[in-house]
């Protein structure tokens, strides 16, 4: 198997693991605060990491600029995509999330293009014309339709197409430092930064909220997010993008499609994460 389809492989199927956590998330906001369980969620995977990363690695030598890439890198694709995120879930479904958060494969084209000028090929082009015609769709559409929906869907919708493209600037800064600086090292220190940066607002929110009264279901969800959303997935992430390869890696996947199905109060919730060829 080749260099590039094993780097595919492992985006897509780190893609797939934060899509997931599009439903995840959608039913933990509903009991835990957006700061409190994010400080928590990066609490547990920096907790998993550091030890891992002493172990094997030690501890890293970083110059100037790598720490410059870090600091951003968990400012877009930790902090701010989180925020988004988790808010946008409290005011739209997690239908019309899972669809927007597919479009990231298009994002990360069309930002590569105006940051690293990578041209897009014609199939790359159609399929960010696509996905910026489909978001549109879903807000215009659901206006006039009678589907139930979120609180404030157009306001929420935003939010996570603000998700979305913090997600590809995380995408686009780790392919410049994953030359220099090892995954382990990548995920430990952008998962610390978020511990950092969730911490003033998670303690003020802890003040109101109970931790005794969340269920053992919706602990379950954080332990998933900081263990397997965070730590598995951006590890896979990060040994994708480290490959010498295009930034749209996932270009070698045709017409992947998965579905994550949950059924909670008879309301059937479905997340598409779709790849973009």
């Amino acid at each position: 198997m080749s260099e590039s389809i094993r780097a595919s492989m492992k985006i897509t199927l780190a893609m797939m693991i934060v899509g997931s956590s599009v439903v995840a998330g959608k039913i933990l906001v509903e009991s835990v605060p957006v700061f409190l369980a994010s400080e928590l969620r990066f609490l547990i995977a920096a907790l998993i990491l550091v030890p891992l990363l002493i172990k094997w690695e030690g501890i890293p030598s970083l110059n100037k600029e790598d720490i410059c890439l870090l600091f951003l890198q968990a400012l877009c694709g930790v902090f701010l995509f989180s925020i988004c995120m988790l808010y946008g879930l409290q005011y739209t479904t997690a239908l019309e999330s899972g669809i927007i958060t597919s479009t990231l494969p298009a994002a990360v084209a069309g930002i590569a293009f105006f940051i690293l000028r990578e041209k897009p090929t014609r199939s790359k082009a159609i399929g960010i014309f696509l996905a910026v015609i489909g978001t549109l769709v879903i807000n215009i559409t659901g206006t006039f339709s009678h589907v139930e929906r979120g609180e404030a869907p157009l306001i929420g919708n935003m939010l996570i197409m603000g998700a979305v493209i913090g997600e590809a600037l995380f995408i686009i800064l780790g392919k410049s430092i994953s030359i220099r600086v090892t995954p382990l090292t990548i995920s430990t220190i952008v998962s610390v930064c978020g511990v950092i940066f969730f911490l003033p607002p998670a303690v003020y929110e802890a003040a109101t909220v109970l931790l005794t009264n969340v269920s053992i279901f919706d602990w379950g969800i954080i332990l998933y997010f900081g263990a397997v959303v965070t730590v598995i997935a951006f590890v896979l992430m990060y040994q994708g993008i480290a490959c010498k390869c295009r930034i749209i890696l996932i270009h070698y996947i045709r017409g992947t499609a998965n579905m994550v199905s949950y059924h909670r109060d008879d309301v059937r919730v479905i997340s598409y994460i779709l790849d973009v060829h």
